[in-house]
């Protein structure tokens, strides 16, 4: 939701640029971002065990600007490609579980129902976005069908910052977070059913 709004101007003073320098003097495919992506989400994680909640933070920010630049790299190229789709929708549900697994083993006993909920709800959202995506014509500028939702990566990201930074509140944001990521499935699913009824 919050990517539709801020997404243009995020592109234009936070990405483009970048795309511009990388694609002038770095000749690496994009899909090495990707991957890199996936690398920092990791190290966030061990950081937020260790409750180092800055660098946590600084990680998992960079984790997902990474995330945004390597499409865009892509597509400036002319190297986007299904493989490239594939491992970016991979290592964006492996940073969101390292995340989630991170900030469970803060506290396991505590920790073990929100964590369980906000990594039941994530599947739930997952599969329907991708399954949304499967029987939808994709129009856009991505490899496949993208189907916004209430609760997307940005609105995690936020709720993953909270969570590592007001750690006496996580239960309630978890719980808060799961609602609203089952939220956002179930109007996903209800949209495409209307729309499909329409064709």
């Amino acid at each position: 939701m919050l990517e539709s709004y801020i997404r243009p101007f995020y592109q234009f003073l936070m990405v483009n640029p970048v795309v511009k320098l990388l694609n002038k003097f770095f000749r690496f495919e994009a899909h090495i971002v990707t991957a890199l992506s996936g690398i920092f989400g990791f190290f966030a994680a061990c950081a937020i065990f260790f409750d180092w909640r800055m660098i946590a933070v600084g990680l998992l920010l960079f984790s997902g600007y990474l995330d945004t630049l390597d499409g865009s790299l892509a597509r400036e190229r002319e190297q986007t490609s299904d493989f490239g789709c594939v491992l970016d929708i991979l290592c964006d549900r492996l940073v969101e579980f390292m995340v989630i697994v991170g900030l469970f083993a803060v506290a396991p006993v505590v920790r073990a129902w929100p964590a369980i909920l906000m990594l039941g709800s994530v599947l739930m959202c997952i599969t329907s976005f991708l399954v949304v995506g499967i029987f939808s014509d994709n129009r856009g500028e991505k490899s496949f069908h993208y189907s916004p939702g209430l609760i997307e990566r940005a609105e995690a990201f936020v709720f993953f910052i909270a969570m590592i930074l007001l750690p006496q509140w996580f239960s309630l944001l978890a719980y808060l977070f799961s609602a609203l990521v089952f939220l956002t499935a179930f109007l996903r699913v209800s949209q495409f059913r209307k729309l499909s009824q329409l064709l």
